[in-house]
Parts: structure tokens; C-alpha cells; sequence
């Protein structure tokens, strides 16, 4: 004798409501907005540590020329007075 065979409902696809569908795809797009700008403001960060470099190598420079002009001293910035590094 053969098998028999019962044919079984089609399933029935769960979904959550509409409100939550919503709910959960802002979130989310709160959350990829949120680490998009972490990333543009790294990319921000990478750029002014590279111009803060550049400024430094140019501030060393400068002082290098001073020195040859000047000798081993320290100038005050707000005055613009030298003061001898010797020890009086």
C-alpha cells in the first residue's frame, strides 16, 4: 500500500507592524548617521594633525634661522625680547 501524503498549509509569513517597521529603520538610519559623521570627523582630525605638522616643521625652521642670526637664546613671543640662555 502507498504512502499518503498531506499537503500542508502555506506558511504564513510573521511580520511586525508598520509602526515598528518604522521604528526600527530609524533607529538604524540614526545609528549609520551617527558612525558616518564619527568618520568625517576623523577624516577632519587626520587633516589638522597633518596641517599642525606642517606648521611645526615651519616654526622649527624659522627658529633655526633665529638662531643663526641670534645664537643659542629665547625670545619672548608676546614682546619680542631676547633673553641670553646663559646662566648669570
Amino acid at each position: 500500500m502507498g504512502k499518503t501524503y498531506k499537503k500542508k498549509a502555506p506558511a504564513v509569513k510573521k511580520q511586525v507592524t508598520k509602526e515598528e517597521l518604522e521604528k526600527l529603520q530609524d533607529l538604524v538610519k540614526k545609528i549609520n548617521n551617527g558612525v558616518l559623521q564619527i568618520g568625517n570627523l576623523e577624516m577632519d582630525k587626520q587633516r589638522l594633525a597633518a596641517a599642525v605638522n606642517i606648521v611645526k616643521n615651519d616654526l622649527q625652521v624659522f627658529q633655526n634661522s633665529l638662531q643663526e642670526k641670534y645664537g643659542e637664546v629665547n625670545v619672548n613671543i608676546q614682546t619680542g625680547e631676547i633673553e641670553s640662555n646663559l646662566i648669570k
